[in-house]
């Protein structure tokens, strides 16, 4: 039981390290071959958030434990909302832009529907994949309209000035030695939560949506609050919910890429409820707090409060699974 937990552990800390420097790396080297700040920042920046969720979710898939993977996507989805958001906005009043109520807000809602209807028949397939990575496309299309000020909730000052300082030979360094770091502490990370689910008798749906998710989330956590504190604040909820569409559209897709996956039913009846719930009080707590302009403190309890009740259920019900 030790190896197994000391395996999360390490992997959990490898996975946000090696992110970071992976999306480093990658920006980087994307703007030493011509791409503008602003694609930089729409493409690989905010694709590369969800990097830690892509990796469990193929290295899961490939150990044969493709509910851990969706597990990861929704409740990551979740604990964004939650937790991040929650926490975000009990440490400082995030600012609200309106142009996320007219589009980002209500294209996660259609795309967190979409994630639902794929796994009605509790199954994800390679029609179901293909169907969500066709979503990413369109979704990337309607981001790219009118992006004249997108890329600025994606990249804050000191990011936007670490890739433009790093050298070409850097560049591919950090690039290759995050993509290796991100695999192997994929695997130890999978590997551990695979062992502790069997040794607590809980499912590997429930792992996935709470040490994995939770653990994937802390980069967003970490980013959100270190931007709320700078004053950065719109920064904490365009990262949220671009991590969020690329979760349900580039991360769930990748078990349906590799197998079949029978998909639990506890996935469908309670944890898609909670992550579209969650998104609609979203929508519902920016339509209330719209000519304040910002989500206070208030909306950070009911928020953060939402998930802890959530998680309360999981534990309740988790040996169920």
């Amino acid at each position: 039981m030790i190896l197994p937990l000391i395996a999360v552990v390490i992997g959990l800390v490898v996975l946000v390290w090696s992110a970071d420097k992976f999306v480093l790396g990658a920006a980087a080297t994307a703007r030493r071959l011509g791409m503008s700040p602003l694609l930089v920042g729409l493409t690989i920046v905010s694709i590369g958030t969800s990097a830690p969720e892509l990796f469990v979710s193929a290295v899961a898939t490939l150990d044969g434990v493709g509910n851990l993977a969706i597990g990861n996507a929704i409740g990551s989805n979740i604990a964004n909302i939650g937790l991040v958001l929650g926490i975000t906005a009990l440490v400082s009043p995030i600012a609200l832009r309106k142009k996320l109520l007219k589009k980002e807000l209500p294209l996660l809602l259609l795309v967190s529907i979409l994630a639902g209807l794929t796994l009605v028949n509790l199954e994800l397939g390679l029609i179901d994949s293909l169907l969500l990575l066709a979503g990413l496309v369109v979704a990337m299309y309607i981001m790219f309209q009118d992006s004249d000020d997108a890329g600025e909730s994606l990249v804050d000052d000191e990011e936007a000035e670490a890739i433009e300082s790093i050298s070409t030979k850097m560049a591919v360094f950090w690039l290759v030695t995050g993509l290796v770091a991100l695999m192997a502490s994929s695997k130890s990370l999978v590997w551990g939560a695979s062992e502790i689910a069997m040794s607590f008798g809980v499912s590997e749906l429930v792992i996935g949506l709470t040490i994995v998710a939770i653990g994937t989330s802390l980069p967003e956590l970490a980013a959100s609050v270190a931007s709320a504190l700078k004053g950065h604040h719109d920064i904490a909820i365009g990262n949220v919910i671009g991590s969020n569409i690329f979760n349900l559209l580039a991360v769930m897709p990748v078990p349906g890429l590799i197998a079949k996956v029978a998909v639990e039913p506890d996935a469908l009846y309670r944890d898609l409820p909670v992550m579209l719930g969650l998104t609609f009080a979203l929508l519902v707590l920016f339509l209330i707090n719209r000519k304040s302009g910002v989500m206070g403190r208030f909306s950070g309890i009911a928020l953060t409060l939402s998930y802890l009740g959530y998680m309360g259920v999981l534990f309740a019900t988790g040996t169920n699974g």
